[in-house]
């Protein structure tokens, strides 16, 4: 009896070892870790994209992608996305231009400073013969597409007030629990400008909005409902994402209906406009 005793619990100590050591393994590709841009693009060929991304069929032409780092410097600093990572938008939108086959994307950031380092190596006879890092190879931007977060915010607390009111006999049990259900909210922009003309083509709000259970889940206690643990907290930066990607869509339905602004002045635009100063 003993020695079966002692077979179970060694069985028991090693089945337990296995679960904590699979716990504790990184995994990838976990879907609960993603956002609302997925997979991967090479050329005109994409992966496991966003079924939700708006498509063109043909390139609109080729697209930079340009972010005010002054600005959204400001706006992290201020805790608006505090602890969770997300500083720039620009690989996001590179991703989703690219996947949506509206735009051929250039590199106008990091890559490009990259670019003129080998040509200053070139010009300084630092590379090997053949190299062909000589002028008239970079393809030009058509258009720039600027990306601004308008707004982070979460809410708590008013649903509780609203809840308790309603149901007057368990308002105080409803309302506490209402009032664990924090709402996230994001707004973002992307303006598209025609580099050529530096004329404003296109411009698109998103938005996105999430629900953070946790504290009611807390209030249930750890065995309440702990299967869904991992779904009761979006990062705010997720949640940017999603609304960027809202952008990125309402800019792709407005660049299929577009029609050219009419000019105002006598001889095109910028030649003078209906609003005359004496």
């Amino acid at each position: 009896m003993k020695i079966k005793k002692k077979i179970l619990s060694l069985s028991l100590t090693a089945c337990i070892s296995t679960l904590l050591l699979n716990g504790c393994a990184p995994q990838m590709g976990t879907q609960s870790a993603k956002t609302t841009a997925t997979g991967s693009a090479a050329g005109s060929h994409t992966e496991n994209a966003n079924p939700l991304l708006e498509r063109c069929d043909s390139s609109l032409g080729t697209l930079a992608v340009n972010e005010d780092y002054s600005r959204m410097s400001a706006f992290w600093a201020i805790g608006n996305v505090p602890q969770h990572g997300q500083q720039s938008t620009v690989p996001i939108l590179r991703l989703l231009a690219q996947q949506s086959g509206c735009f051929v994307v250039v590199g106008r950031g990091n890559d490009f400073n990259n670019m003129m380092t080998e040509r200053r190596l070139a010009a300084a006879g630092q590379l090997r013969k053949n190299s062909n890092m000589g002028r008239g190879q970079m393809v030009a931007a058509d258009y720039t597409v600027e990306p601004t977060v308008v707004f982070k915010t979460h809410s708590a607390g008013g649903l509780g007030m609203m809840a308790g009111a309603f149901v007057p006999v368990f308002g105080p049990l409803v309302g506490m629990a209402a009032s664990s259900l924090n709402t996230k909210h994001a707004q973002t922009m992307l303006t598209l400008v025609d580099n050529r003309s530096g004329i404003q083509v296109a411009v698109a709000e998103g938005s996105s909005s999430s629900v953070d259970i946790g504290g009611l889940l807390g209030m249930l206690g750890k065995d309440g409902l702990g299967g869904i643990g991992g779904y009761t907290n979006t990062p705010e930066g997720k949640l940017i994402v999603a609304s960027m990607t809202d952008s990125f869509n309402n800019l792709v339905r407005a660049t299929r209906h577009y029609k050219p602004q009419q000019a105002t002045g006598p001889n095109g635009m910028g030649t003078g406009g209906k609003l005359k100063v004496k």
